[in-house]
């Protein structure tokens, strides 16, 4: 990593130099013509809404990393590989289930795929701890997603092969490129531990090692990267974090046009559930020990525990839900006593078999979420 950040601050000097004569062009020529092995970019540089300056090569070339394009599945039963604490990120849509390991994710960074009727990208940037899901179609038009090789914020630079615009995984938003100020519709994901979602969803699907890539599956290219006092690499980002918490304390986000919400998992822990009001919507936050890290340990599923979310809408039917913790895993509502779930399902108790509508909400690195939504309500820690 080393010797990749130096190559790293090498571009950067460059592209910052012809930005700061006065050369846009230059530097968006030096952008675009970086990873010369990539081929050229058919991206309008002159279209965006960031600097370019604040864009950086992570190193690997144009789909370097690889997305996953073909995505394979198999029954959860036949997931042997997989261990019990190590996470997965869960994606449904009606019916349909769809389990995506992020030992598989961390390597490919994004999988275009279709879950139920709905094409989806599933994309995960290890750097800022960034699992999201969205919807691929965009005025009509499907599109489906690669790497770019670049980072902003340290954060995945996504571009889509129809229009070749640039895509700041994060916020979902069209930064370079012909797009530029359109947003892709987040999706519902719930990023939980492997022997969590195997158990909720034992119907599910999983995504298959049989990706048509070699790579070691199950080992940890970051191994140590959010331990103690760590911090973002400073090659890849720009300005100083947020000191209002540490840097690599991950928060639960909410983001939508109206309301920009961040929920400490520091303060999670301590209290297991919060009941809040995001713009209108009356939301819970459930947290719950179990998951590993993973970006921690040089093996997936033997991180440290940092715990595992779920979000939901407080309302059902006619009433407002207020909840409280019940035991060391589930939850309770005040006004029935029913027991329920992780997942936002009723176990027990009057309501049993209820259901929780889920909230699209993102678990990011502090420092990440602050660098993009600097003015986000932080919840009391």
């Amino acid at each position: 990593m080393r010797a990749l950040g130096n190559r790293t601050m090498t571009l950067t000097a460059w592209i910052g130099v012809a930005l700061l004569l006065g050369w846009p062009d230059q530097g968006a020529r030096l952008l675009a013509q970086a990873a010369p092995e990539s081929g050229s970019w058919r991206t309008d540089f002159t279209k965006r809404s960031v600097p370019l300056s604040e864009i950086v090569s992570g190193g690997p070339s144009k789909d370097g990393i690889p997305p996953i394009d073909h995505p394979r599945f198999i029954a959860t039963a036949d997931a042997r590989w997989l261990t019990p604490r190590e996470p997965v990120l869960v994606v449904a849509s009606g019916a349909r289930v769809k389990i995506y390991p992020l030992q598989i994710l961390i390597w490919h960074e994004i999988v275009n795929d279709v879950v139920g009727a709905i094409p989806v990208a599933v994309t995960y940037c290890p750097l800022c701890n960034t699992a999201l899901v969205f919807d691929r179609r965009v005025d009509g038009k499907l599109l489906d997603f690669g790497t770019t090789g670049r980072l902003r914020h340290s954060d995945l630079v996504m571009y889509d092969r129809q229009t070749e615009t640039w895509w700041q995984q994060a916020t979902g938003e069209a930064i370079v490129g012909t797009m530029t100020g359109t947003r892709l519709v987040p999706l519902q994901a719930q990023m939980v531990a492997w022997r969590d979602a195997k158990a909720e969803h034992p119907n599910a699907v999983v995504l298959s090692r049989e990706t048509g890539f070699h790579r070691p599956y199950g080992q940890n290219p970051y191994t140590g990267y959010d331990g103690a006092n760590k911090g973002p690499f400073k090659a890849f980002f720009q300005g100083e974090p947020d000191r209002r918490l540490p840097a690599m304390e991950r928060v639960v986000t909410i983001d939508r046009q109206d309301v920009s919400v961040a929920y400490p998992f520091s303060r999670l822990e301590r209290i297991r559930v919060v009941n809040d009001t995001t713009g209108a919507q009356p939301i819970a936050v459930f947290w719950a020990a179990g998951a590993a890290s993973a970006v921690d340990a040089a093996i997936f599923g033997e991180g440290r525990d940092v715990g595992e979310v779920g979000v939901f809408d407080r309302r059902l039917g006619a009433d407002t839900l207020t909840f409280e913790p019940a035991g060391e895993r589930d939850f309770r509502d005040t006004a029935s006593g029913s027991t329920w779930n992780l997942f936002g399902h009723a176990v027990a108790g009057p309501r049993k078999g209820d259901q929780l509508a889920p909230v699209a909400h993102g678990n990011h690195f502090w420092f990440a979420w602050a660098a993009f939504r600097p003015n986000a309500r932080l919840a009391a820690k």
